[in-house]
This record gives C-alpha cells, sequence and structure tokens, in this order.
C-alpha cells in the first residue's frame, strides 16, 4: 500500500470514530506498517486538520498507546450554516398556534442535524459529558449526532412510558408555553447513578420543558453540564433554565403579514468565551 491511500484510509479511519481512542499497535497491525511510519502520517492529518481547524488528534499515552480524532468545525463555517438557516425558516408560512415555529422538515435533514450535532458536540466535548438527553420526538436525530460526536450514548425522555423499558422515573412539569401540567420518563438503567449529562433540544421558548428534564435528571443524582437548543425564542426572557447554548433566535413575527425576524444564537459569543477564557 502506497503511503498516499494509507494516510486517505487512515483519516477517513478516524473521521468515521469521532471521540473513539483507536490503538497505536492495531492500526499499525491493519495497515502492516512500522509504528514510526503511522506515528509521521498521523503527524500529516494532524497538522492538516488543525491548519483547517476541521478537528485535533490527541495522543494517549500507556503501554498501547492511542490516538483520539475530536472533530471541530470552523467559525466562518458554523456562521455560513446559520445563515443559510435562518434563509430556510425563512421559506413558507411556518408560524404555528401559540408562538412555535415549524421545523419538522429541518430536523429531518440529515445535513442540517449533523452540523449542529458538530457545534454542540464542539461546545460540551470539554465538560467530559456520560450522555446526551433529549425528550421525544423532534430532537432525537440531534441528539444522536451530538452523542456520535462526543461518543457517548443518548437518551429520549419519554413521554408516555412503555413497558419494554422496564422501570422508570417520571417527573411532572409545567410547559412555560401552554401553563399545562406534562409528565416525562425515562428507564432507570438508561442513566447510571452521578452520569454527566448534556441536555439537547431542537426549540426552547420559556423553557419549561428542558426544566422539566434537569429535574428528571436529580433524580438520578446526575449532574446536567451543559444544555443546547436549536432555536430559542427572545420572550421570555427569563427562561426556566440557566445557562444554555442556542445556534437561532426567534425574536419577533409580524402579525400582519407573518414574517419572521430571527437573529444568531449565543453560540458564537460563548465560542469567543471559551476561546479567551
Amino acid at each position: 500500500m502506497r503511503r498516499s491511500e494509507r494516510i486517505v484510509r487512515l483519516t477517513r479511519e478516524l473521521m468515521n470514530h469521532p471521540g473513539q481512542p483507536l490503538s497505536l499497535t492495531d492500526l499499525a497491525d491493519h495497515y502492516s506498517v512500522a509504528k514510526s511510519s503511522l506515528s509521521e502520517d498521523l503527524a500529516i492529518i494532524r497538522t492538516v486538520m488543525e491548519h483547517d481547524r476541521e478537528g485535533l488528534l490527541r495522543t494517549q499515552l500507556g503501554a498501547a498507546g492511542g490516538v483520539v480524532f475530536e472533530p471541530s468545525i470552523p467559525l466562518t463555517t458554523a456562521e455560513r450554516f446559520v445563515v443559510s438557516l435562518m434563509e430556510r425558516f425563512h421559506q413558507g408560512a411556518r408560524m404555528l398556534p401559540g408562538g412555535y415555529l415549524y421545523i419538522a422538515d429541518v430536523m429531518a435533514d440529515p445535513v442540517v442535524v449533523r452540523t449542529a450535532g458538530r457545534m454542540f458536540g464542539e461546545m460540551f466535548r470539554d465538560k467530559r459529558p456520560d450522555v446526551v438527553l433529549t425528550v421525544e420526538t423532534n430532537g432525537i436525530p440531534l441528539a444522536v449526532m451530538t452523542a456520535q460526536d462526543l461518543h457517548v450514548p443518548y437518551v429520549v425522555a419519554r413521554r408516555d412510558h412503555t413497558w419494554l423499558e422496564g422501570p422508570s422515573v417520571s417527573t411532572n412539569y409545567e410547559s412555560g408555553s401552554d401553563r399545562r401540567l406534562h409528565t416525562m420518563s425515562l428507564a432507570r438503567r438508561s442513566i447510571k447513578q452521578g452520569a454527566r449529562v448534556v441536555i439537547v433540544d431542537d426549540f426552547m421558548k420559556a423553557g419549561g420543558t428542558i426544566r422539566g428534564m434537569t429535574s428528571l435528571m436529580e433524580e438520578f443524582s446526575a449532574d446536567v453540564v451543559g444544555i443546547g437548543v436549536l432555536l430559542s425564542t427572545s420572550e421570555p426572557q427569563d427562561k426556566r433554565v440557566g445557562t444554555y447554548t442556542s445556534l437561532l433566535v426567534l425574536d419577533s413575527v409580524d402579525a400582519a403579514d407573518g414574517a419572521i425576524h430571527m437573529s444568531r444564537g449565543n453560540y458564537f459569543s460563548r465560542v469567543e468565551e471559551e476561546q479567551h477564557g
């Protein structure tokens, strides 16, 4: 195998297993190459990835040794992505009763959820989460992509418990939008006690649903280390959750023509804080 071919295949291997430690010994055996040559290949890949801000390669010490690819997304790419989302949300009539925005078609787009998942993965990677949590149903694809980037499992809180999941823990919460009482549940075996949890969802208005998920995590003595939403609303300003990261903000809707006004979320300011913190 030529070196150029090996580097291409090695790059593909790393990108297909984000956040997963890969043994240098196993890689050397797989490609029938000395570890010294493999290290040189990885150095080339590392240089290109870091130059293009596509990710980091971290080497693990130890008897076997290993390498981990931690994907990232350039800020300019993230900005273009958010702008494209705004343009997409402006297409067609999207407002629903209660001040909600129809976004099911957007959340069904693999490119959208993969990119958003990468943004949240980069945002919360340093929090070292054990699991990603969402509530059914629109937030599930986003949770899957975020979990893949972080190389952790994802779990889904159910509004209707099914016996197939075994014993569960339930909590009641008040929706911030309709002020009605709702219930969500989670199988007891889905999250270990004391886990570090990242919560993601597609939409947040007052924050009642996410507050319900944080309350549910208290039953597991879990630590919520990050909250991410694709789209939040500017009103009400006082949300029922604390610190959160949003990619987009729904600022207002013109009553006359239904025109939607949106802006960038606080993701970008949070990234700058992390970079200068």
